[in-house]
């Protein structure tokens, strides 16, 4: 489908998608270029590269599909150092976990390329960052969510829902406001819960004590705790209103569990343990449909 992929960011999800595209025989050849050059050699060595290239705007010179799989902080500047290589052909994809922000920049910064571009976000990942983690079969069976622009050409859309669809991934469309509301819910707040989680715990006397004893039920509820820092500083302020949303919700929710332990209310405390119960009972991961 392509002959050249140029890879801007090596790191677990750039890399397990140029490792996709690769086992798929979809690409011929593949260019990458990372902020750090110790994380390019590593691709390059971990086969996930044929080449590193100096600069992001020589890994996208005359690639026929190119992914800026950088921190979402990053997109910007990075759209700026590339716009000009890119052709009218060319689609260009990111793979942020936040939208809005991510349209605005394509809009100040890519000029007359902006038709190349169709904002992705798929929704899959590990708990440790890296290449080295890197994974040929990371995006199979996952939900992968194109907010595609009033500007993205039509063959460009075309091209990103084939080029996922062969990779395994379930498409989901939607606009970019959308997208941020639904994922500060399902995936920002239960990270900053995560990590406030730990931290509450462990600023305590015997904090360290406390966490030894953590068994399977903490393992599964904190795992999501492990992931990159500044990847999700960067998430949670540009999603900031959404999340603050969300953090104001949950607040209430946890106020009503408070307010019926605070009056020894079992039934009522009962109830709402049954509610929650019931809703996570009832969901499991490929549950959602569009429009619901």
């Amino acid at each position: 489908m392509f002959e050249r992929l140029g890879l801007i960011g090596c790191g677990l999800m750039g890399g397990s998608f140029a490792l996709a595209l690769r086992q798929a025989g979809l690409v011929r050849h593949i260019a990458g270029f990372s902020a750090s050059p110790s994380t390019t050699q590593r691709a390059l060595e971990l086969g996930v590269i044929d080449v590193q290239a100096a600069s992001a705007a020589e890994a996208a010179a005359g690639a026929d599909l190119v992914l800026v799989a950088v921190p979402v902080a990053a997109t910007e500047t990075t759209f700026a150092t590339i716009h000009a290589t890119l052709g009218a052909d060319t689609l260009l994809m990111d793979v942020g976990s936040t939208k809005s922000d991510v349209v605005a920049a394509a809009e100040r910064a890519l000029g007359s390329a902006l038709p190349c571009f169709v904002p992705a976000h798929p929704i899959a990942g590990k708990e440790r960052a890296g290449v080295d983690h890197a994974d040929a079969a990371l995006y199979q069976g996952r939900h992968v969510i194109l907010t595609p622009m009033a500007t993205s050409g039509a063959p460009q859309l075309a091209k990103a829902q084939a080029v996922w669809t062969a990779l395994g991934a379930r498409l989901v469309e939607m606009t970019p406001a959308a997208h941020d509301t639904t994922f500060a819910a399902v995936s920002h707040l239960p990270h900053l819960l995560a990590f406030a989680f730990i931290d509450g715990i462990a600023r305590q006397p015997d904090g360290q004590a406390i966490l030894a004893l953590g068994g399977p039920g903490f393992r599964d509820f904190t795992r999501i705790a492990a992931a990159d820092p500044r990847m999700w500083r960067d998430i949670f302020l540009a999603n900031r209103e959404e999340l603050l949303g969300q953090l104001r919700a949950h607040q209430q929710a946890l106020a009503q569990f408070e307010q019926q332990i605070v009056a020894g209310d079992g039934a009522a405390l009962e109830q709402l343990i049954k509610e929650a119960s019931g809703i996570r009972a009832a969901w499991h991961m490929d549950s959602f449909k569009p429009g619901t």
